[in-house]
């Protein structure tokens, strides 16, 4: 069975990602700046390697005799206060090619990089896939998508075996979402981005976790492919099932918008991947 290194395994997504690899009967090992905080990936038998996506040789040390190498670091700011957008910017612009080059050294040959839905957005209600690619943004949100194209560009002109998966906006236990909005409307406190009109992509962690074990298992090579559920919703519709959920009073309007509008359509890895959500839409996923 291969061995399926993690980088950033210390993450909400690697955390739903290293149990399920392992239940499917792959070897893996994760891939990590800091051990003592990889208490899941340990607990779940995963091989736990100390490496940064800056230090190439650790890095390729940590992969030898991998087989395929998943690249989910980032830096997002969190609740612990490590990480800034500024930094997860340098992780993606800068860290990506030293990553590729790592695995490379190390011989492994298939990659997969985590990505973002919002990059396909068409930023009103139309319909988007992955042939679209959301043009526009200033500030700190015009230079993550720059940074994030430069990610993807990277990995697609690399001479490795590739795929990107661009996951809708994560929700589900660990990633502080959910938790925060439902929180927010019990306090009355939820607002809705803008006018609530903009559509959001949502995806629990645990399909996103689902489909990339089926992607390991079925491999369409060098693709890109949304994961994503399968109904794009208003915000209005999905803060007011919050606020419906837990007896508070409709959101009103006027929080800051921080991304475009993004309906995008799962179509294309429902039919490599043969894969589909769990949870097909907020009603499914966001019960309390």
């Amino acid at each position: 069975m291969q061995t399926i290194a993690i980088l950033g395994a210390n993450g909400v997504y690697g955390r739903w990602l290293t149990p399920r690899l392992i239940g499917a009967g792959y070897t893996v090992r994760a891939l990590v700046r800091r051990p003592e905080a990889a208490g899941v990936a340990a607990a779940c038998g995963a091989d736990v390697r100390m490496a940064d996506i800056f230090d190439q040789p650790a890095m390729s040390a940590a992969l030898r005799g991998c087989d395929v190498g998943i690249n989910l670091a980032t830096s997002l700011p969190g609740p612990s206060g490590r990480g800034s957008y500024e930094a997860n910017d340098r992780v993606r612009q800068v860290g990506t090619p030293i990553w590729l080059a790592a695995c490379r050294d190390a011989g492994v040959k298939r990659v997969i990089q985590q990505s973002i839905a919002m990059l396909s957005a068409s930023g009103s209600d139309a319909w988007s896939d992955e042939d679209t690619t959301f043009a526009g943004g200033d500030g700190v949100t015009g230079r993550a998508y720059g940074a994030t194209i430069a990610m993807e560009g990277a990995v697609r002109a690399s001479d490795l075996d590739w795929l990107i998966l661009r996951g809708g906006l994560f929700y589900g236990p660990g990633t502080g979402f959910d938790d925060d909005w439902f929180q927010r409307a019990r306090d009355g406190k939820l607002r809705l981005p803008g006018d609530g009109s903009d559509y959001v992509s949502l995806l629990h962690v645990a399909d996103m976790a689902a489909a990339t074990t089926a992607a390991i298992k079925h491999w369409p090579s060098c693709q890109t492919l949304i994961i994503a559920d399968d109904e794009p919703s208003q915000w209005r519709d999905v803060f007011g099932f919050v606020t419906q959920s837990v007896g508070a009073a409709a959101p009103e309007p006027g929080a800051r918008v921080g991304f475009p509008s993004f309906r995008v359509r799962n179509t294309r890895a429902k039919a490599v991947l043969n894969w589909a959500p769990f949870y097909t839409s907020y009603r499914v996923g966001l019960i309390r």
